[in-house]
Parts: structure tokens; C-alpha cells; sequence
């Protein structure tokens, strides 16, 4: 029998996170528990483009994240735009069509940047501007997404492994391949351990506080199907096979609250060529998120949602999630020549199916009613505009296709030089966003409404903050925020 200051369950950013903060305050003995192998660690963090949503008033003040960058980058803050508190919590505000928890959404983005900062000067992660992801060069001048400057170097990789590096720096024990079972609780009601299996067999540890941050129900079929619905239950899962929602039932083995919205989930427009789990080696190069720039057509030759509704980094968890209910979850995203160079360099993990014709292009994909395609095409067309009509695809450009039943929008172009492109989309889930309830100080609360005494969660668990959509960048800044806040009460927890 193991005895512990603090036992944090997962080995995610946020876990991680959770741990280097209780060490940073006080804990001397923190073990980590991770369910996967040591060649498989790291949860979706690993899955992950690495970038990281926070508030900031002046440009500049990124500097200190990304020492030397103006003599990399010539002009780099020339376009970068503030993007205040207020901006960031409104924008969590929009997507969520205003049912974020108001508590913790602010929790979040107050202390964005502070968590940034810190990710780098305790927890050791080195960061990169994020060009491949969120920048679009105009007129020698890269154009960032307001918010999403920043990105950990290497991304989920680079970040996977600077955190487990800090954490064995810290003397952090890390328990790979032992899964956790069940919650401990005492006769006062407080949790007083991990029950553990692991190629030995099953063992407790002892603990003062436990952490759980070992994610969602993404990878479980059964929890998929029951919570969200049959066609999420087949879905393509983007991330770790890990995460089966072992934490979340067995905090509610003990009265953990659920909360949040079970029946919704991050789902990302991926391609449609991968099996039913992304590649590791491939990480997030699956993603298909340029589709702003063009239409997309179900397998019934019908668009389906507003491409251009908003940028994609604001519109592809919903759209992902879209792509799943259309028959046999598989869409096409349609380009010509004049956009193709504004995809982003992960369609290159895939060959487009070509053609110098929309016919011959249609003729070639795997669509039930190609008769329809090309008239769904065609009536756009008739309804685009023209490029020189002020499209503009480093901001949403009011460029609006005019007359159709389903307008797009912004960046509305005619779909009209040769040669054409297409690339096949599904929808590949990330995380689930059902979880707990949690207080600000990462507590989580009981059915009776009162915190449960010694547990904290954080990461994906955390529930209530994301409701049918989500901004990019936001979940691995939340997963350190509340890691970090779930650590430092653990690690003083008495």
C-alpha cells in the first residue's frame, strides 16, 4: 500500500499541469497514474495542434513568450490584432449561444495569459508563433486569428513531451499502464485513495487529495451511443483510445454531479480516408478546416451548413459534429485554383481527386446523386461573387453568395477555374463535453450540491464550459488553468 500527497489520474495537459502545480506548491510525494503504455501516454494532448487561446491588451505583450521573434519574423506584431478579455469571453459567449458556465468561463479567460506564461516559465514549455495554423500572408504581412498567436513548439507532441520532461525534473513518480478503478472515500466522507490495476495486478493507493484528469467518453462506443447518439457512436475518434470515461464514472460512483452538456462533443471535419482512430504518428494532420474557402456537398450532391458562417477556428467542432449526421457521414469539400494555395498544409496527408471540368470532378467522387452535385454547383455559382469583389481571406469578408435557400455567408467565390479540387470529409470526435461540476476552486461538487471532500478534476472532465461548439485553442488553456488551480488546492488540501 502506497502512501501520496497528491495522485492525479490521466497524464494529459491537464493532468500534468495538475501535478506540477501541487508539486510547485508544497506536495512532496505526486504520482501520476496513466492507463496507457509509455509509448501511448499523453492522452489527446499528443492529438492536439498545440495552440493556445489567451487574452491579451497589446501585442507585444506575446513577446515574452517567443524571445528574439522579430529578427525570425520581420513585422511580426504588424499583424496581430489586441484581443482582449471582454473579446475572448464574448467569443466563448457566441459559440456557446450564451450557455458557458458564467463562473467558470470567466475563471478561464481572466487568467489565460497568466496561465500561459506560466505553462512556459514553471512548466517548461517552449512555444513557437502558430503560422500553419492560424496565419494567412497579405501583402508580405502575416495575419494572425485574433487569439491564437501562440502555440506550444512542435505542437501536442513538443507539449506531451515537455510536460512529462518537467515532471520527472520535479521527481514526479509516473505510473505507466495502470488503470484506475475506483475512488476511495472515507467514513467522513472524504477521499482517501485510488483503487489501481496494472500488470501485477490490483493495488490502493493512499492519498491525501486526488486529481482526475484522464478526459472523457470519446473512445467509448457504448457511452458514445447512449449520451450523443447513434451517429456519433460510429464516429471516427481523432484522439487517444484511452479515454473510455473512467473517471467520470467513478466519480459518480461516489456523487460526483454530472453537468454540463453530455449530448455534445468536439467533432472535427478530418478526412474520410482514416480508419476508425487517427494515426499517432500523423497526430492532428488529419484535420480538414480550409473549407471556407470552398462548399461542401453530402452524398446527396446537397450543401448542408454555411461554409462561410464564421472562420473556421470558430465553426469546425460544430461542422464536425454537422458532417455526421449527413448520409454515411461523409461529405466533399469542393475548390478551385484560385483558393488552393490558401489550404492548410494538412491536406497534403491526403492526394485530391482532380479534374479540369466540374463535371469530370463530380464523375469521381463517391456521391449517390452526381446529377444533383453538379446542380447544387451550379446554382451557387449562379449566386457567388467574383474575386474582385473584395474576397478576403484573412477576415470574414461579407462576401455572401445572394439568393440561395442556404447563403454562404463570407468568402462566397464562384467555384469556377480549372483544375478543380475535392477532398473527402467525416466528422472524427476529439472530447466529449459532458463532465462535472466543479467550483472555482476545481472542487468537484456532489449531488447535494457540496464539494466532495479532497477530489479536484480538470481537463476534459471540467463540464459546463463548452455547449455545441467551441473556439479553437480553448481546451488545452482550460485543461492548464484548471489543472493548475486543481493542483495548487490539492497539494493544500488537509
Amino acid at each position: 500500500m502506497s502512501r501520496y500527497d497528491v495522485i492525479v489520474v490521466g497524464a494529459g495537459n491537464a493532468a500534468l499541469a495538475a501535478a506540477v502545480s501541487a508539486t510547485e506548491n508544497g506536495a512532496e510525494r505526486v504520482v501520476v497514474i496513466e492507463k496507457a503504455p509509455r509509448e501511448m501516454r499523453g492522452g489527446n494532448t499528443h492529438w492536439s495542434g498545440g495552440v493556445l487561446r489567451f487574452a491579451f491588451d497589446d501585442p507585444r505583450e506575446i513577446g515574452e513568450l517567443l524571445p528574439g521573434i522579430e529578427d525570425e519574423f520581420e513585422n511580426f506584431y504588424d499583424g496581430i490584432s489586441p484581443y482582449p478579455k471582454e473579446d475572448f469571453h464574448g467569443d466563448l459567449m457566441r459559440v456557446t449561444s450564451g450557455r458557458t458556465d458564467p463562473v467558470l468561463s470567466k475563471l478561464l479567460v481572466f487568467n489565460s495569459f497568466e496561465t500561459v506564461k506560466w505553462m512556459k516559465q514553471v512548466g517548461g514549455i517552449k512555444m513557437e508563433p502558430a503560422i500553419t495554423l492560424s496565419a494567412v500572408k497579405k501583402d508580405n504581412v502575416m495575419v494572425w486569428a485574433r487569439g491564437l498567436v501562440v502555440r506550444a513548439e512542435h505542437e501536442g507532441v513538443g507539449l506531451s513531451r515537455s510536460w512529462f520532461a518537467t515532471a520527472e525534473r520535479l521527481g514526479i513518480e509516473i505510473r505507466y499502464g495502470t488503470a484506475a478503478m475506483e475512488l476511495l472515500m472515507g467514513d467522513d466522507g472524504r477521499i482517501r485513495g485510488v483503487k489501481v490495476r496494472d500488470d501485477d495486478g490490483i493495488s490502493v493507493l493512499n492519498g491525501r487529495s486526488v486529481v482526475l484528469g484522464c478526459g472523457g467518453f470519446e473512445a467509448n462506443v457504448q457511452m458514445r451511443t447512449q449520451h450523443i447518439g447513434p451517429l456519433v457512436g460510429a464516429a471516427k475518434v481523432r484522439g487517444t483510445p484511452h479515454n473510455q470515461g473512467d473517471g467520470l464514472r467513478m466519480a459518480m460512483n461516489v456523487g460526483a454531479m454530472p453537468w454540463g452538456q453530455w449530448s455534445g462533443c468536439h467533432a472535427t471535419p478530418i478526412s474520410a480516408e482514416w480508419g476508425d482512430f487517427a494515426p499517432r504518428e500523423l497526430t492532428d494532420r488529419s484535420n480538414r478546416l480550409s473549407y471556407v474557402y470552398g462548399i461542401m456537398l453530402n452524398r446527396k450532391g446537397r450543401r448542408f451548413v454555411d461554409e462561410g458562417e464564421d472562420g473556421a477556428l470558430f465553426t469546425y467542432a460544430k461542422f464536425g459534429r454537422a458532417i455526421l449526421a449527413e448520409p454515411g457521414a461523409k461529405v466533399w469539400q469542393i475548390f478551385d485554383s484560385r483558393v488552393v494555395h490558401l489550404l492548410e498544409p494538412r491536406y497534403q496527408t491526403s492526394k485530391p481527386i482532380t479534374a479540369n471540368t466540374l463535371e469530370d470532378l463530380v464523375e469521381q467522387l463517391d456521391i449517390d446523386d452526381r446529377a444533383h452535385a453538379l446542380d447544387t454547383i451550379d446554382e451557387y455559382n449562379a449566386h457567388a461573387r467574383e474575386i474582385d469583389d473584395g474576397f478576403d481571406p484573412t477576415r470574414k469578408d461579407g462576401l455572401s453568395s445572394r439568393g440561395l435557400a442556404l447563403e454562404k455567408t463570407n468568402w462566397a467565390l464562384r467555384i469556377a477555374k480549372p483544375p478543380f479540387y475535392a477532398y473527402s470529409a467525416t466528422g472524427g470526435i476529439t472530447f466529449t463535453f459532458g463532465g462535472l461540476k466543479v467550483n472555482e476552486e476545481a472542487q468537484v461538487i456532489g449531488t447535494d450540491w457540496r464539494p466532495i471532500k479532497g477530489l479536484f478534476c480538470c481537463g476534459e472532465m471540467v463540464g459546463g464550459l463548452f455547449y455545441d461548439n467551441y473556439p479553437a485553442g480553448t481546451g488545452l488553456v482550460s485543461g492548464a488553468t484548471f489543472g493548475r488551480i486543481a493542483g495548487r488546492n490539492a497539494a493544500a488540501a488537509g
